[in-house]
């Protein structure tokens, strides 16, 4: 009797046969965030639906179109299409014919970033792969006659070392069953349960991503959505239950406050250290997610810009998820590709700064602006890492939040030899920089200082 009792504990103790996480918000914060989401630092997000058909004005197209009303996308559909043309009929155009998820692969790992985010599907509703509950409304139906999900997760596992993660909207703008439970004050879960929870499940088990990006949570809390029940499934039986990690959109009490790791706001950048892991998603194009045939040079972001940005994210503990909106046609258009690589480029010189980096004493200088500081163990030994966004005036860099010792080195990333410096001002240190050929200049924008031996 007693082997068979210790048999069965060690059974019921065996990975997968209990649940460890209870559908309530204590419990599912208990949870540990995978360590590779943390490491990783950098993601692609890619916004790509039906929307980029139109490609006017934003991914909210529809919404903007039939749901606000807004003046100019009356404009626009009144001079570009003919009378009695519906939303619907953009799905046939949605072809994606030169779509490469090889080359898009390639692309991406040229970015030097660690995971990327395709939208599964957005508000609209229209599904990137042949969802059961999404009858001629999905990319195999109409439009494509793919799955473009299926092909993308493919070749970034067969091209990449990349970790695959998907964009899932709860809601959807005019969805029948969604607006029915929201006349009824959101009483009734009809669109949950019919869609919502069936879409969820099949992503999971079907693509098996390494991240969720939930959102269209804003309208209701998250009891309408089920989101404590589904979250317990997704870390207690899901094949992913050990690797997945999700965000904080699960209902408008939720944001900022639940969830794996918190972006609370889209372009979520708050400047200071954060006591909860997040993440600033942000986009390319200034003005929207998705592609714009209408957008202008002026609207992309520079590499100044995203250095700017990744720099102040890394530093304060954030990952940076970097958004580009693919054409319809399933092209990545070269200004995209062209900032990807260049991002790669600078990740290439400057990656031992922010990957598996962690938030240092100081997040940026005391005294010299547009410096920001992030810290690593390399070799058993701290390294300090100052992010430099202006190359420094007068052949010197002076530094309040460095203290320096007599064992101080300090090198920059991509150039070979050490930097002289001396102490002060104050306890600070100013480094010495001799002239620096063009040809020998590591990269072009913002430039990493790495300190060995500082005070402790």
């Amino acid at each position: 009797m007693a082997t068979a009792w210790i048999a069965l504990l060690g059974l019921l103790c065996l990975p997968g046969t209990h649940q460890d996480y209870l559908p309530n918000w204590q419990s599912l914060d208990s949870r540990p965030l995978p360590v590779w989401y943390d490491q990783a630092k950098i993601g692609i997000f890619m916004h790509w639906g039906v929307f980029s058909v139109p490609s006017y004005g934003s991914e909210w197209f529809w919404w903007n179109w039939k749901g606000a009303k807004y003046l100019g996308y009356q404009i626009f559909m009144e001079q570009n299409y003919r009378p009695g043309f519906t939303y619907a009929d953009f799905a046939p155009m949605f072809k994606a014919e030169f779509y490469d998820p090889i080359q898009w692969a390639k692309i991406l790992k040229s970015s030097g970033a660690r995971y990327v985010v395709l939208t599964s599907k957005h508000h609209e509703g229209f599904t990137n792969w042949p969802s059961k509950v999404s009858w001629n409304w999905n990319s195999m139906d109409t439009g494509p006659h793919r799955d473009l999900v299926g092909e993308l997760a493919a070749a970034i596992r067969s091209e990449t070392d990349m970790h695959f993660g998907l964009y899932h909207s709860l809601f959807e703008w005019f969805h029948p069953l969604y607006l029915q439970d929201k006349a009824n004050n959101y009483t009734t879960q009809m669109f949950v349960k019919t869609k919502t929870m069936p879409e969820l499940h099949e992503i999971i088990n079907a693509y098996k991503p390494e991240l969720l990006w939930s959102d269209g949570d804003w309208m209701v809390t998250d009891t309408y959505w089920n989101a404590t029940q589904f979250l317990a499934w997704l870390y207690n039986e899901s094949p992913v239950k050990d690797t997945i990690v999700v965000n904080d959109r699960w209902g408008k009490n939720i944001r900022c406050h639940h969830g794996g790791y918190f972006n609370c706001d889209d372009k979520f950048n708050p400047g200071v250290l954060q006591k909860h892991k997040w993440e600033n998603a942000m986009t390319l194009d200034k003005y929207s997610w998705g592609f714009r045939r209408n957008a202008h040079l002026a609207d992309y972001l520079t590499m100044d810009d995203l250095t700017d940005i990744l720099a102040e994210t890394i530093s304060c503990g954030g990952n940076l998820l970097v958004n580009i909106g693919p054409t319809a046609h399933g092209t990545i258009v070269p200004i995209f590709e062209e900032r990807l690589g260049q991002l790669g480029q600078w990740l290439g010189v400057n990656g031992e700064a922010i990957y598996s980096s962690f938030p240092w004493t100081f997040q940026n200088d005391t005294l010299t602006p547009r410096v920001w500081y992030t810290a690593a163990d390399v070799q058993m030994k701290r390294m300090v890492y100052a992010i430099v966004l202006d190359w420094p005036q007068n052949s010197t860099l002076s530094l309040g939040a460095v203290s320096p010792t007599p064992t101080t080195q300090v090198t920059l990333l991509g150039y070979s030899g050490t930097f002289s410096w001396k102490k002060g001002p104050g306890d600070g240190i100013t480094i010495v920089i001799p002239p620096i050929p063009a040809n020998r200049m590591p990269c072009k924008w913002a430039w990493v200082f790495r300190f060995e031996g500082l005070e402790v």
